[in-house]
């Protein structure tokens, strides 16, 4: 007891080295096996997911070509047309009365043309003085100009007059119509009647400078509609687009995505939203471990073992790296321990 007494502070600082010691063995130890990994088999996947919505290649905005008086509408919007079906129609009555004055002045100028040509038939003759046959030759050729003329201008009134009716370039529905009842004064901007083929539907993704390159044309892939999030449906890409996609904050390339959307067609409309995905690579039933816990030293590659209570440098040989996650062929075995060291 006398000894104790005398020397308390010996066992005390003793106690503290000891509890210290071992509590930094114990966040060692703590320590190490947060920064351990168990070698393990997986599957690695490298894809990206694009976000896009449902467009056509088909689709128009058709207009008038001069304004007037809207006397007949053939469609209402939801309507299915065919190829070519008149949709609309201006009032013809004032274009059909132009078109008469215009062939009533191509009738005056071929009659003018004609009578010149007959009063001035014998105009190379050689009783006449060259200045004479210049003058003919030179109201000869206004009259043929002014023929001309008169044609051009009947065959334009001619093509105001069809361009009267609105045709469809392309079967498919009605999806909008701006001026629905016939009335009204029109302008090519104020009647706009627009058509979208339901055939030629296809997805329209966006992929950036750094993604763009990983796309080609024929490359398959799913696409999922947010209207639809239950089903899947084959990708193919048709097209990628060469410059970037105009009106974009950041440089993009368009993707054309072909889909076959089955049984579901007449449910799938303009603008719907989904995703596009594509998987670049895929490895079954590897080894792999994260990127971190290799090292490189003279172009070799090695990781922190644990063997036999000590942890060794053992050499590795790296295969794919996808998402971070490393595929080793060679120097791990499965169920292995390795460790993350600076």
């Amino acid at each position: 007891m006398r000894y104790l007494k005398r020397f308390w502070w010996i066992i005390l600082l003793g106690l503290l080295v000891g509890g210290g010691w071992l509590m930094w063995r114990s966040n060692e130890v703590r320590a190490l096996k947060d920064k351990s990994y168990t070698v393990k088999r997986t599957d690695l996947t490298e894809a990206l997911s694009l976000s896009g919505e449902i467009d056509a290649l088909e689709k128009a905005d058709l207009k008038f070509q001069t304004s007037g008086l809207l006397a007949w509408v053939g469609v209402k919007e939801g309507d299915h047309v065919k190829k070519y079906q008149a949709i609309a129609s201006l009032d013809k009555r004032e274009l059909a009365n132009s078109l008469n004055q215009y062939m009533n002045s191509f009738l005056k100028e071929r009659w003018d043309f004609e009578q010149g040509v007959d009063d001035n038939k014998d105009w190379q003759t050689n009783g006449m003085s060259d200045a004479a046959r210049d003058t003919i030759k030179r109201t000869l050729d206004k009259n043929q100009f002014d023929l001309n003329n008169s044609v051009l201008a009947y065959e334009a009134k001619n093509l105001a007059l069809k361009f009267a009716t609105l045709t469809t370039p392309f079967e498919g529905i009605i999806t909008h119509l701006d001026v629905p009842q016939p009335g009204t004064n029109v302008t090519p901007a104020g009647a706009v009647f627009s058509v979208v083929n339901p055939q030629t539907l296809f997805f329209s993704a966006t992929a950036d400078q750094t993604e763009v390159t990983s796309f080609s044309s024929g490359m398959k892939g799913e696409i999922t509609l947010d209207s639809f999030p239950e089903q899947t449906f084959v990708a193919t890409i048709d097209r990628v687009g060469f410059v970037p996609k105009e009106g974009e904050s950041g440089t993009v390339y368009q993707l054309s995505i072909s889909f076959d959307p089955g049984t579901i067609l007449e449910k799938i409309k303009m603008g719907m939203t989904g995703d596009a995905s594509f998987t670049f690579k895929e490895l079954k039933n590897i080894l792999a471990i994260p990127e971190a816990y290799i090292k490189k030293e003279k172009d070799k590659y090695f990781v922190s073992k644990m063997v036999n209570g000590q942890l060794e440098q053992v050499e590795v040989v790296q295969g794919e790296i996808i998402e971070g996650m490393v595929e080793i062929k060679e120097g791990l075995n499965e169920n292995d321990v390795i460790y993350n060291q600076p």
